[in-house]
């Protein structure tokens, strides 16, 4: 404790002395962002959160979204103020049940509590809003998403500040209560584990939803509008939950002969990752999103993935993100690699599994179809930059480099490698350089060539990993599972905005 942290309340005349010996320790405002190069406006400083309660009225007519969301944290220094990530209009902020005052600029929510908050301290703050999300856009993008029947609060990295108040990093994760009251009708579906509805006086109903595991900002989600909403049960025991707009159209069926499959990749998936680290399953299906996204526990799918038939490999790929980007979460966003590369060689090793191409033989084709001058051989996966955060050299090069760390060190070690690894880190963060020291520390190799050359040097490796070199390698013949794997990319990197 401080030597001002010992003073007595009222003992002004003690404490300007230790201010004028400079010993005395004044409380600071947090920090406006958590300090990442990616994007240094994300996230805040000087508290942490462990929990969100986000209780809102949703009128799909008008857009308007109401409520208050209550966020229980603790301070990680001697706070004068703090800062939340929001767009939306405010109209009240209490912090431990007093009336704070607050400013609104550009996304950052300054709150001035009107007293030091000393480090180390609960602090429950209630906000207080009303608001038009679809009004707002950050650098001309909007990710609050309308529909005919609704809206979806769906994106990656920055959904967050445009339905709920919160500390936007990854590094922050907490657990959610979510609760969303629309006109009976019309469907909420959100994370976790589904607490029912409630029928108010007014013709609206109240949805609810609960998540029980450490969760990421970006990672919560809702999607409002006319679903059709499946029940089930997996065979492990836990509950399953699919929605499926009712505008999905000729894509309503591949998308249920897909997506209803969810059980099954996770048990599958579960061989190479070890135990699903969540409380529930599912997905849900909706026009109007332009991409995949891996909300925790239940995955979101545009039905463009569904146009040319059924495509498990997008659920496979989304269904390995609940392991690599949700329950291990990146350390900065430059760290996207462990989150697409992973997923991505999960389609590889559901092809093997299905008998559509093995892990090889679709790395030496993914390989093969990119010409040495092409661009795509520019981007690095291991840094691509802000701009190419989602391009698809990250989803396919990033493949590359998982299946050539596998061939380097052999199955045993490398299945190894990503069980400790998802298990290590569950529920937290983890960089790419902690990643390569496991892989370096289980294998016993040393493995700084391999991760620089498939990760962070431009242009075309010299062979495929696993395969002959450059000028005697044979052209592989397209493995099966391909053009749905190369689908499932080209409408997964359209993401970027």
């Amino acid at each position: 404790m401080s030597l001002r942290a010992k003073l007595t309340l009222g003992t002004a005349t003690a404490a300007s002395l230790l201010l004028l010996a400079g010993t005395a320790t004044a409380a600071e405002p947090g920090a406006p962002g958590i300090g990442d190069p990616y994007y240094p406006n994300a996230g805040n400083g000087g508290y942490d959160v462990s929990h969100y309660d986000i209780r809102l009225n949703y009128q799909p007519a008008t857009d308007n979204l109401s409520g208050t969301t209550t966020i229980v944290a603790k301070t990680t220094q001697d706070l004068s103020r703090f800062n939340l990530d929001f767009l939306l209009k405010v109209s009240s902020i209490r912090v431990n049940n007093r009336v704070a005052s607050f400013t609104q600029d550009g996304g950052e929510l300054v709150v001035d509590p009107k007293t030091s908050l000393r480090k180390g301290s609960d602090v429950t703050i209630v906000v207080t809003y009303s608001d038009v999300p679809s009004n707002y856009a950050v650098d001309g993008y909007k990710a609050w998403k309308r529909t005919p029947d609704g809206a979806l609060a769906i994106d990656e990295p920055d959904i967050a500040q445009w339905w709920y108040p919160s500390n936007n990093h990854p590094t922050d994760k907490a657990t959610f209560d979510v609760s969303v009251a629309v006109p009976d009708g019309v469907e909420v579906i959100s994370n976790g584990l589904f607490n029912g509805t409630a029928k108010q006086i007014n013709g609206w109903t109240r949805w609810r939803w609960r998540s029980l595991k450490p969760q990421a900002t970006y990672l919560t989600y809702v999607a409002i509008g006319q679903f059709e909403v499946r029940q089930s049960t997996a065979p492990n025991g836990q509950p399953v939950v699919n929605a499926y707009s009712l505008n999905l159209g000729e894509n309503e069926l591949p998308a249920k002969a897909s997506v209803e499959r969810t059980p099954e990749v996770t048990e599958f998936l579960e061989q190479s990752f070890g135990p699903y680290p969540f409380e529930a399953q599912g997905g849900v299906v909706a026009p109007g999103i332009g991409f995949a996204l891996e909300n925790q526990t239940r995955s979101t799918y545009d039905p463009a993935f569904f146009r040319r038939g059924a495509n498990t490999y997008v659920v496979a790929h989304e269904v390995a993100h609940q392991w690599f980007g949700d329950s291990v979460s990146v350390q900065r966003w430059r760290d996207i690699w462990l989150n697409e590369g992973f997923a991505s060689y999960a389609e590889f090793l559901w092809s093997e599994h299905v008998g559509e191409g093995t892990a090889q033989e679709n790395a030496e084709y993914i390989y093969d179809l990119y010409p040495a001058d092409s661009p795509f051989w520019q981007v690095l996966p291991g840094d691509p930059g802000a701009a190419d955060l989602f391009h698809g050299a990250v989803y396919d090069r990033g493949a590359l480099a998982v299946h050539a760390l596998r061939v380097a060190v052999g199955d045993e070690a490398f299945f190894t490698i990503l069980k400790r690894w998802t298990q290590s880190k569950k529920y937290g963060n983890g960089s790419i350089e902690e990643f390569v020291a496991l892989s370096e520390s289980i294998s016993g190799q040393q493995l700084d060539e391999l991760f620089q050359t498939w990760l962070f040097t431009k242009g075309k490796p010299a062979a495929a990993p696993g395969a002959a070199t450059f000028a005697t390698q044979a052209v592989v013949a397209e493995p099966k599972a391909f053009r749905k794997i190369r689908e499932t990319h080209e409408v997964l990197a359209g993401h970027q905005h």
